[in-house]
């Protein structure tokens, strides 16, 4: 059973999250409290030391995140909860943490502590943490840390290591530029949403690339390019035009 305790200051936030808890997730959550400030949120986690933590990315004055620095050691689980902050939406999802819009979906709640059941180590947490620290004061850098969860942990890199990304049916296969692969659980559209924005184009439906490695583009009906790994990719003819339009801005 998951301890769980919520922080927020909308007290019809905290209703819609208990009630969903209670009806949907009862067997999976026990809610241990819920709190409305964050002097008493790290009061209640100092002394009822839950497994997860419900937090709102605004509370009055305070953020989430001046909660989580005030804390010594972070021993639980977090998922944030917002209603706006898409900066913020995006840190998360570099640093592999879990996050609910408002108005929460019970769909998204239930998948959400599906994935989180799974227990994760002290020290991979601790890692997950520094890299979502590290993303928001890095909010205009042109390369991030991104957490890849794999079976056997966590692997940390910055975007400007990744050449390119390759689907697999449900799996994805990440080519770094130090030749190493790490193959992930995640279809490539995850990594086509947080990439995007950092140099990468998905020139056909299996292949992301980072078009900083491109070596060269070969014109005609079946115009491809070449990495700088001497890897040939086919570039879609519906994502062509695109495509050629990104190249000259480079």
């Amino acid at each position: 059973m998951v301890r769980a305790i919520i922080i927020d200051d909308e007290q019809h936030c905290i209703d819609r999250l208990e009630y969903l808890l209670s009806t949907y997730a009862g067997r999976l959550v026990q809610l241990v409290g819920t709190y409305v400030t964050v002097e008493d949120g790290v009061h209640a986690i100092t002394m009822h030391k839950p497994d997860l933590v419900f937090l709102d990315i605004q509370v009055g004055d305070t953020t989430a995140f001046d909660l989580l620095k005030a804390l010594t050691r972070i021993r639980f689980e977090v998922v944030f909860t917002t209603a706006y902050d898409q900066y913020a939406v995006k840190a998360f999802r570099f640093s592999a943490f879990d996050y609910l819009l408002k108005p929460i979906d019970r769909d998204d709640l239930l998948a959400s502590i599906s994935r989180l059941v799974e227990r994760m180590s002290e020290q991979d947490r601790a890692s997950r943490y520094d890299v979502l620290f590290e993303n928001l004061k890095n909010q205009q850098g042109t390369s991030r840390r991104i957490t890849i969860p794999t079976l056997n942990g966590f692997h940390f890199v910055t975007t400007g290591e990744i050449v390119r990304c390759q689907a697999d049916i449900n799996y994805t296969h990440l080519f770094l530029k130090n030749n190493q692969k790490i193959t992930v659980a995640k279809p490539l559209k995850d990594f086509e949403e947080i990439l995007v924005d950092h140099g990468f184009y998905r020139i056909h439906n299996s292949h992301l690339i980072n078009l900083a490695f491109i070596s060269s583009y070969v014109r005609g009906k079946g115009g491809y390019v070449v990495m700088e790994d001497r890897t040939e990719i086919e570039v879609a003819t519906r994502r062509k035009e695109g495509f050629l339009k990104l190249l000259k801005q480079l």
